[in-house]
């Protein structure tokens, strides 16, 4: 009999949890009906909410099938399914475990918990486990992956503002928060509003704060004028294009600058990654054309190539000066593990020899600092999906940044949503830290945020083109940065208590029953 009800509930929980994570496509950009990823939250969370440990596991992971296949569907767009079901798979085991926490921890409080603040610790843990899940998805294994986080469909909306505060992360904890509080309310209706009081009430004083706080982006210390430049390079990982295509790419889009009203104001330019397919240090022609840029401007010229240090290669981005040459270099510190290099390659290649085959070789970590001196200020340096890690943009700050330059290469997704949702975690990013980011792209989309996350100027996709403007630099810390790594460790520890003592409990409940009997 207890079988019987328990396959007819999952006969609901298994298309609500899948709808959930569909639904949690359309709240991503480009689709962008953010609102609607607190209903995918909220199907999922109600997919699994008293089911036991394993059956919530179940529904956990295909829930996350649903939610990774549709949301990074462009990782298909050139290698095809296997890559996407791979890591749709790996992600899912994890989002999985997470809803089995979840079912579990959220019995165990119903049992233990009651009274006006109730339904208010049991939102608060349900958010823990989740922001917890996500920055284990996020970080494990090989760097994880740092994309599908509920934060990252609110990029667009008032809420995003609350990232000021607690940054990306913290906006997940929140808007699940949120969710889970209506939740409970919802379930047990008017005859106990009192019990809700407190979750309503944060939850009124959330939104409150996010609609009426004006996140700060005036200049602290100076302005400068960048000049950034796409150059509808088709740089991708299997183009076939002659070498020296994307520099000459770059080269001709910069000519629209000696036109531009704002020429004489341009402090430097910059280039996306990628955008010269030669190496300036090995190949003369490079320099030569790379040096002509620099002196026809009078400014510093800062674009990504691919070098080679001894044995080992950088995806690099390169800074030259007037009459200097290259003053500077950083070198991608997290390289895409399975894209640009394969981790544990014997392990992998025998399962899949054809696609671990493309990646013939590896770049190898960088080491130095993202920080290019100009003038006396400090321009923070990233490379493409670097955006998304949250420790690369702590460290820019930490190391002075007043401004970052994210350089990036999306021709390998075509017109897919893969740009749209990075540009998103860029204008995160900027009101996280409290920068300005340059958001350039070889083909788009490439857009300028202001610390306040606001858009000052963009490109069209697969379109040559350049964007000139006068930007802030900041140096103050924002709340976010001062707490990020704390409330990293904190989330993380206060999870495995409460697993800990949902299954101390379960554990004692189990004892007793033995006694009984």
């Amino acid at each position: 009999m207890t079988t019987t009800r328990a396959s007819v509930g999952l006969l609901w929980r298994i298309p609500l949890g899948v709808g959930g994570g569909f639904v949690s496509s359309l709240a991503m950009p480009r689709e962008n009906i953010w609102p609607l990823i607190f209903v995918a939250v909220a199907m999922i969370l109600l997919a699994v909410r008293g089911l036991r440990f394993f059956a919530a596991t179940g529904v956990g992971f295909l829930s996350g099938m649903s939610l990774y296949v549709s949301q990074v569907d462009w990782i298909s767009q050139y290698l095809g399914p296997v890559p996407l079901i791979a890591l749709s798979v790996l992600e899912s085991l994890i989002f999985a475990v997470g809803a089995g926490v979840i079912a579990l921890v959220w019995s165990f409080l119903e049992q233990k918990l009651g009274g006006r603040f109730g339904s208010f610790l049991i939102a608060l843990s349900i958010a823990i486990i989740w922001t917890a899940r996500e920055w284990v998805s996020i970080n494990i294994p090989y760097g994880g992956f740092p994309w599908s986080r509920v934060s990252q469909a609110l990029s667009d909306s008032f809420l995003s503002q609350l990232v000021y505060f607690v940054g990306i992360s913290g906006l997940t904890f929140l808007s699940v928060f949120m969710t889970v509080a209506l939740l409970e309310y919802s379930r047990s209706g008017l005859a106990s509003f009192g019990t809700h009081i407190p979750s309503l009430a944060a939850t009124l004083a959330i939104l409150a704060l996010a609609a009426l706080f004006v996140v700060p982006s005036q200049a602290q210390s100076g302005e400068v004028t960048v000049a950034a430049v796409q150059g509808n390079a088709n740089a991708g990982l299997f183009s076939n294009a002659e070498r020296g295509t994307f520099l000459r790419n770059h080269l001709e889009a910069t000519e629209l600058l000696s036109d531009h009203p704002k020429r004489q104001e341009i402090d430097f330019i910059v280039w996306p990654e990628n955008a010269s397919d030669l190496n300036p240090q090995t190949n003369s022609l490079a320099k030569l054309q790379v040096d002509a840029v620099v002196e026809k401007y009078q400014v510093p010229l800062i674009f990504g190539a691919i070098t080679e240090s001894g044995d080992e290669v950088f995806n690099s981005s390169l800074y030259f000066a007037p009459g200097v040459g290259q003053v500077d270099q950083y070198d991608k510190k997290r390289p895409v593990p399975f894209a640009e290099y394969v981790p544990d390659r014997d392990f992998w290649y025998p399962l899949a020899p054809d696609l671990i085959g493309l990646i013939s070789r590896g770049y190898a970590f960088g080491t130095r600092d993202g920080i290019f001196e100009f003038a006396g200020k400090n321009l923070g340096v990233l490379i493409c999906f670097e955006i998304a890690i949250d420790d690369i943009g702590r460290e820019l700050v930490a190391d002075g940044a007043e401004i970052i330059l994210s350089q990036t290469n999306n021709a390998d997704f075509g017109r897919s949503d893969e740009t749209f949702q990075q540009a998103a975690l860029a204008r995160l990013r900027a009101i996280e830290t409290g920068r300005t980011i340059v958001n350039i792209s070889t083909v788009g989309v490439s857009l300028i945020f202001l610390p306040n996350g606001q858009i000052v100027d963009e490109l069209p996709i697969f379109e040559p083109g350049v964007m000139v403007k006068t930007l802030p630099l900041r140096t103050s810390i924002t709340p976010a940065m001062a707490i990020g790594e704390a409330f990293d460790l904190s989330v993380n520890i206060l999870a495995l208590a409460l697993l800990a003592a949902a299954l101390s409990f379960g554990r004692s409940r189990t004892l007793k029953k033995q006694d009984l009997i």
